[in-house]
């Protein structure tokens, strides 16, 4: 477990030590990361937007061909949402209805569907840009039975959209000086700037709870 936030933290060392040893290889691990990501709810926890800028950072370097790198992000977030969508309309139903499960978090599935219900089909788009809820909203999606049709426009956009912010921004930005000799600092950056949100609905949640509570 120190070793996985130990990577998280700090993608790019890591990224540059499997690039180094795999070459061609990393496509394929960066693209079961991504997949995994946003496609099974038990691994929220695997790292997504830094992931994505780091590895344009690199391709920005030449270390990786950026239009490559971008299909199998872009094919990976898709894929990936896809697959949650149908685990959440098959199995979804049966979680709600247990009060503990070993596998999910339901206090995240929670939020997840609080979320969808605060911005509706836009979750699909928004979700892609905030962890833990990325993870989560295609499967809530999936539980709330959305038209598969409807799901996947969705969904295409939203990958788009999150594909190439952080991979083309790590392209376009990954030989800039300051980003280059700052890339892990940048890394922990990305990371606390997407958890606004939830951190944000947390607080709003306690603000509202201590109210009730007076």
């Amino acid at each position: 477990m120190i070793n996985l936030i130990d990577f998280i933290l700090h993608v790019d060392k890591y990224l540059q030590l499997i690039i180094q040893q795999y070459s061609t290889l990393t496509y394929v691990l960066l693209f079961f990361i991504i997949f995994m990501e946003t496609g099974l709810v038990v691994t929220p926890f695997l790292p997504g937007d830094s992931l994505l800028f780091t590895s344009g950072a690199f391709a920005a370097t030449g270390a990786l061909d950026v239009g490559i790198l971008f299909i199998i992000v872009l094919t990976a977030a898709i894929l990936g949402d896809t697959v949650n969508y149908h685990i959440g309309k098959f199995l979804g139903p049966k979680v709600f209805h247990k009060e503990k499960s070993f596998f999910l978090n339901k206090k995240y599935l929670e939020k997840a569907r609080a979320f969808y219900e605060k911005y509706g089909k836009k979750t699909i788009i928004l979700a892609r840009f905030v962890p833990v809820i990325r993870t989560f909203a295609p499967f809530v999606a999936g539980i709330g039975e959305m038209r598969y049709r409807t799901f996947l426009a969705y969904n295409v956009i939203g990958g788009l959209l999150w594909s190439c912010l952080f991979v083309f921004g790590g392209y376009l930005f990954g030989n800039v000086p300051i980003v280059k000799e700052n890339l892990n600092v940048i890394i922990w950056l990305i990371i606390f700037v997407s958890f606004i949100p939830i951190m944000k609905e947390v607080i709003v949640h306690f603000i509202r709870k201590n109210k009730n509570a007076r």
